[in-house]
């Protein structure tokens, strides 16, 4: 039964490569190959183009374009459309340096975290001499001075 399946599943496949194999669609067969070299060769990513890639606007944009690749052609060249933009993405960021940025670089979460690593300090010995130390007892009760103070001349300056 599942041999039977998994054979039904594997012609209903082979119309997609089928009509892509087409004379109509041999611009997609380029493509696919295009792809398939691109993925497997793991090409250099020109610095130019990773800036542009790694902004906000040009991950929107590839998103799209492979989003666009998946709904109006063929499914293979669709999947490899979106293998192609994930790596894409991933490449440019490694590249221009977020990547290592986003993954080393602490948030807020990580820095007020309580329970981190940072935040745990072990008792001191500056602590435990704090701790030993008697307290001091301070006198409330002041002796009014016998003295009182005198004031030079103030050349006009008014009181404050």
């Amino acid at each position: 039964m599942f041999i039977l399946f998994f054979f039904k599943y594997i012609i209903y496949k082979m119309q997609y490569i089928d009509n892509l194999l087409e004379k109509r669609n041999m611009s997609q067969l380029i493509l696919v190959i295009l792809f398939i070299i691109y993925l497997v060769m793991g090409l250099k990513m020109p610095d130019p183009i990773a800036n542009i890639i790694d902004s906000p606007a040009g991950k929107i944009v590839v998103a799209l374009v492979a989003l666009l690749l998946f709904g109006y052609s063929n499914p293979i060249l669709g999947v490899l459309g979106i293998m192609v933009a994930f790596q894409l993405i991933k490449a440019s960021s490694e590249k221009t340096g977020m990547a290592a940025l986003e993954k080393y670089y602490p948030t807020e979460e990580k820095k007020w975290s309580p329970f981190t690593p940072i935040h745990q300090f072990p008792y001191t010995l500056e602590q435990e001499v704090v701790k030993q130390m008697a307290s001091q007892k301070f006198n409330a009760n002041y002796i009014k001075a016998p003295y009182r103070p005198m004031l030079d001349d103030t050349h006009d300056a008014s009181a404050l």
